[in-house]
């Protein structure tokens, strides 16, 4: 992007880098979002959103084991800790992922299933209500940002050409990372649907 208007202009520069950081926060959890949406091939991300009981608090997976994907249709765990295998196993088998882990007393093997035609387009479905949603947040905080814009204005902070260039800098903006949402879509679905 281009020099921003709204960066050289003291009273809209630290407005212009709040609309940033939250459009880049919208983006960056589209991306790990998409990160946990389970493909063909076999990913430790597909265990991301999955927490475990660990003497009593609720601990991501991987802070509790190593995970590696060995194979494209497997999954390994081999937990820090012995003791939690069995409530590994549980929680994984309690997930909505469609998951039988196999236990050999060390370690956790998932074997990951082909996904059917189906199944496939059920994800893509899911994927683009995951965009939607994130769209929708980064247009959040566009309406945030105009909002600030005009309320400058009518208070007399900025003048009427500096609210006009930073509305239209804002609205790049948004532009800009829903653009950048939807080419990680379209990726992520074209590996989805990837046989």
């Amino acid at each position: 992007m281009a020099l921003s208007f709204m960066a050289g202009v003291p009273a809209l520069k630290d407005l212009n880098a709040d609309l940033k950081r939250r459009m880049d926060q919208a983006v960056a959890t589209f991306q790990s979002s998409l990160a946990s949406t389970r493909t063909g091939r076999a990913s430790v991300h597909m265990l991301d959103q999955i927490k475990v009981d660990y003497y009593g608090t609720h601990t991501p997976i991987s802070q509790l084991a190593q995970l590696s994907a060995p194979e494209p249709q497997l999954i390994l765990i081999s937990p820090w800790d012995p003791t939690i295998l069995k409530e590994i196993e549980k929680t994984i088998q309690a997930s909505d992922l469609g998951f039988n882990p196999i236990s050999d007393g060390k370690v956790l093997r998932i074997p990951v299933p082909p996904m059917t035609e189906e199944r496939r387009r059920d994800v893509c479905k899911h994927i683009s209500k995951v965009l939607e949603e994130h769209r929708t947040a980064v247009r959040n905080v566009r309406r945030d940002g105009n909002d600030a814009l005009k309320k400058l204005a009518k208070d007399k902070k900025i003048s009427e050409d500096e609210e006009k260039r930073s509305l239209e800098e804002v609205q790049k903006m948004t532009d800009e990372e829903i653009r950048r949402m939807e080419e990680l879509s379209r990726k992520k679905e074209a590996e989805v649907m990837q046989v």
